[in-house]
């Protein structure tokens, strides 16, 4: 069997933020035109007036994406700066009530707003969203099924939203919480072949409920637009690092699960109930605690969880070039995740005496910092 591409591209959601109030800012138009000249079709808006969307170019390694990476992230924060202003890269903003916001008015989401009402308003949330190139569908399908095993650990290892609101919601990720309000969104089911998955597509196509695949937002998913499986379960990281150590991650268990598949071989199969229980041990701890071995029958504490991932990738790092990208997960597991941080400096801002809305505005100000570490 010819080895897949296993190219990798990275998409994330940044929010803008008043650098002298760390408050939500809307992007002047003048903005996205600065950015667009600049990077053309890797930036566009978002939902939101106060997001900006970035996208990689397709990668062979992590070593090419942290690169573009870098100049998409350089790139979106010298033109914000003219305006006073800042992205961060946190799946929630800690302060800002969402009611506030207005949404980018443009066809697609103004069509967003009204199919999904309510529930579409409340969507002041940001992900990462990693792409692997395989140009098989069957093999899309095959390995999707398999992979769904690990997004529990992907999102684990991503949590950046723990604040909603000025409140503390005890989540490591409350992104995932709002999300799982829109339709078509959780873990992808388990199809048994593509053309189980494509049937079922093509149903809420032909009903005119869907125009495509893009409308569907699980997970996990094959995608619309490219030959590749798109992993949709993480929040957006503020470190830079971070984020090409989940792509890596990412990378390494699709490459580790063909390799089974060429020796006859595959990940067991779990049952979608089993998989969700992780999934929220994951929403709501982070690293903190651990992920439910099913195969042992016991809940393992994560940074064993991490040894494993490491071990069990290993080979596939090196074929990949990323294996100091993998290495990074470990201190991830031991350090923890931005909820965890975010979670110290507003004790650390509290301890100094500072107000309920200073310990927010401190959040923010160390999401700015976190942005811009390593560009």
């Amino acid at each position: 069997m010819t080895e897949p591409a296993f190219s990798i591209g990275i998409e994330e959601e940044y929010l803008l933020v008043d650098l002298e109030t760390y408050a939500l800012a809307e992007a002047p138009e003048e903005l996205m035109d600065a950015c667009t000249s600049e990077l053309e079709h890797q930036v566009s808006p978002e939902f939101l007036q106060c997001q900006i969307e970035i996208g990689t170019k397709v990668c062979a390694d992590t070593g090419e994406a942290r690169e573009d990476l870098k100049r998409l992230r350089n790139t979106v924060s010298k033109h914000a700066r003219k305006y006073g202003l800042a992205p961060i890269a946190a799946s929630c903003h800690p302060l800002a009530d969402w009611k506030t916001q207005s949404h980018t008015d443009k066809d697609r989401y103004n069509t967003l707003e009204r199919d999904l009402g309510g529930v579409a308003r409340r969507m002041l949330i940001c992900g990462c969203h990693v792409h692997v190139g395989l140009n098989d569908d069957l093999l899309r399908a095959d390995l999707m099924r398999q992979m769904s095993y690990f997004l529990p650990h992907l999102l684990a290892l991503s949590t950046s939203s723990p604040y909603w609101q000025g409140q503390d919601t005890k989540m490591a990720s409350y992104r995932i919480s709002v999300f799982d309000n829109l339709p078509r969104t959780g873990l992808p089911p388990q199809f048994e072949s593509w053309q189980d998955f494509q049937r079922s597509v093509d149903v809420l196509i032909e009903l005119g409920v869907i125009e495509d695949i893009s409308k569907i937002w699980w997970d996990l998913r094959p995608s619309a637009q490219f030959p590749t499986l798109e992993t949709r379960i993480m929040d957006v990281s503020p470190r830079l690092e971070d984020t090409l150590a989940l792509a890596a991650l990412n990378q390494c268990l699709l490459r580790m699960l063909w390799r089974l598949r060429v020796k006859n071989q595959r990940w067991r199969i779990y049952d979608r109930f089993l998989i969700s229980e992780n999934r929220w041990r994951a929403q709501r701890y982070g690293v903190t605690e651990g992920l439910i071995d099913f195969g042992r029958g016991e809940i393992v504490p994560f940074h064993e969880l991490v040894d494993e991932l490491i071990a069990l990738v290993e080979e596939d790092a090196g074929t990949l070039k990323c294996m100091r990208d993998i290495e990074q997960l470990r201190r991830i597991a031991a350090d923890g995740t931005s909820s965890t941080r975010q979670r110290e400096v507003l004790a650390t801002a509290k301890a100094d005496g500072k107000d309920h809305e200073g310990q927010m505005r401190a959040v923010v100000a160390h999401l700015v910092e976190e942005f811009h570490e390593g560009l």
